[in-house]
């Protein structure tokens, strides 16, 4: 365990790129710490070295991955991650806790955040939807990341098939909670969320945006109608 985890941090460290690493920061606000590997770079090595673990049992790999994000770094926590997602087959409904203790204790800033939430915790929502109660509770919590978690979950791939069903329900829920939330990184977080639901169901976003547009802040309101037609931002932006 401990050679794999070794040779993931010196080939990393191999493919630094100082001008990317000086670059970088510049994307968040909050304090982060890059090694300056380039994110191609830093998923062909992971993908690399998931060849030597993936027939190990999921405990095992699970653990891995913590020990990666216990670090400072954000390839390091990125890569575990991709290790996560890698074995997204053999999710249960137990891995929630474990996935939830993660966001809540190591994810420090959005891509993080994203990253986590588009993927694996996505992926595991979307197979166990009733933990849908459990992250309605998130839009309450102190911590940021977690606010913004609550909208991002519902951003994966495998949510595009409930979005448009049941679950749709749930996307104006979260949204209604965040509505007001003066953090900018959650309300981007909405409104990115309800961008990606428009793709599908255009008419109910329009109609969430227009009824709250008053309360609603022009950041998320600008994302949530990116992708709508000009007549339709026109109307959402008039004042």
């Amino acid at each position: 365990m401990n050679k794999i985890l070794a040779g993931v941090r010196k080939e990393l460290k191999s493919n630094i790129d100082l001008e990317y690493k000086k670059g970088v920061t510049n994307y968040f606000n909050e304090k982060v710490t890059f090694l300056g590997v380039r994110t191609p770079v830093m998923r062909k090595i992971g993908k690399k070295y998931f060849k030597n673990i993936k027939d190990l049992e999921k405990k095992e790999i699970f653990n891995l991955c913590e020990q990666l994000l216990k670090t400072s770094y954000n390839e390091e926590s990125h890569m575990a991650f991709q290790w996560a997602y890698e074995i997204k087959k053999q999710y249960t409904k137990d891995d929630f806790k474990i996935f939830e203790r993660w966001l809540k204790t190591y994810v420090t800033n959005w891509g993080m955040c994203d990253d986590f939430c588009t993927h694996s915790f996505g992926y595991l929502i979307s197979q166990y939807p009733e933990f849908i109660q459990n992250i309605k509770g998130w839009t309450k919590s102190k911590n940021r990341w977690v606010r913004r978690a609550s909208a991002v979950v519902f951003i994966s791939n495998g949510w595009r098939y409930y979005v448009g069903k049941k679950y749709f329900p749930t996307i104006f829920y979260i949204a209604e909670q965040l509505l007001t939330d003066e953090d900018d990184l959650v309300q981007k977080g909405y409104g990115w969320m309800l961008k990606t639901a428009s793709l599908s169901r255009e008419k109910e976003i329009f109609d969430f945006v227009m009824k709250n547009k008053k309360e609603m802040p022009r950041t998320a309101l600008r994302y949530a109608i990116e992708h709508m037609p000009r007549n339709m931002k026109d109307k959402a932006m008039a004042k």
